[in-house]
């Protein structure tokens, strides 16, 4: 496989000097020594470079949804539209294109701001709220996640959990808007801030549901008004229950309510 060249300061001969010496900066030392050397820079070989980077994307795994035209979105909230406005192949000088779309669109974190008067924007987030160990737990509930299902998973002081539920069974992201996802009751997220983990995500649009008597606000109040920061439209189907390690970081809109964001995990045991 070909090796990856990366140009570094020669150091120390450890490598063989070229042929021409090194050139000298021209400037005189303190006292009158000599005029210091610059270094030419050499190469250095790293074995294996296309495997190792192989490697690292197989270890990382992407839990966020693809951003397109016309994908599905919470009912009420701005569509999202991608336009093409210039294209190499039309002969412009490079590719662009608009986007538009509300800030809770696709896999995007929630800010307290949201549903909390006077809570924190997104801009003010500490990146640590979404960003560290965390652990994804696999609940079976067909329609609502109860303190039940959360007190037999358990949870530890700030911890960052991510929820598994039959959501995640299909690509949701690629089909209309379902009424009856899997959801947070009012129950289960007080009883989440009760414990006050660091971050909670789900496989949806939103922790709270959207018919009947789901109370999707309440929800939303309870978490956010305890310092849980909220990740929504998660899309987990391809990861297994367990401990891994968490990147996820939103768009640093100012005074924003929420962003979409790009989330990956990779295993801790890795």
């Amino acid at each position: 496989m070909a090796a990856l060249l990366v140009s570094m300061p020669q150091r120390r001969g450890r490598w063989p000097l070229p042929a021409r010496r090194a050139r000298q900066t021209g400037r005189a030392g303190a006292n009158g020594a000599p005029a210091r050397t610059r270094a030419r820079s050499q190469p250095v070989r790293v074995a294996n470079a296309r495997s190792d980077l192989h490697t690292w994307s197989v270890r990382w795994i992407d839990i966020s949804v693809p951003v397109r035209d016309g994908m599905i979105h919470w009912p009420g909230d701005p569509p999202v539209c991608v336009e093409q406005t210039a294209s190499l192949e039309k002969g412009d000088p490079a590719e662009l294109r608009r986007l538009t779309l509300g800030s809770h669109s696709g896999t995007h974190v929630d800010a307290p701001t949201h549903f909390v008067e006077g809570g924190e924007s997104l801009d003010q987030m500490p990146l640590d709220a979404t960003c560290g160990p965390a652990r994804v737990v696999r609940i079976d509930s067909p329609k609502a996640v109860t303190p039940d299902d959360l007190a037999a998973v358990g949870l530890e002081p700030g911890e960052r959990l991510l929820l598994r539920t039959r959501n995640s069974e299909v690509r949701w992201y690629e089909r209309p808007f379902r009424e009856d996802f899997v959801h947070l009751t009012v129950a289960a997220a007080l009883w989440l801030a009760e414990r006050r983990p660091r971050a909670v995500g789900v496989d949806y649009l939103s922790v709270g549901g959207f018919a009947g008597d789901a109370d999707g606000p309440k929800v939303h109040r309870a978490l956010l008004s305890a310092g849980v920061w909220i990740i929504e439209g998660l899309y987990l189907g391809h990861v297994e229950p367990g401990r891994y390690e968490l990147v996820c970081l939103p768009l640093r809109v100012e005074r924003g309510d929420g962003a979409p964001a790009r989330a990956a995990v990779r295993t801790l045991q890795a």
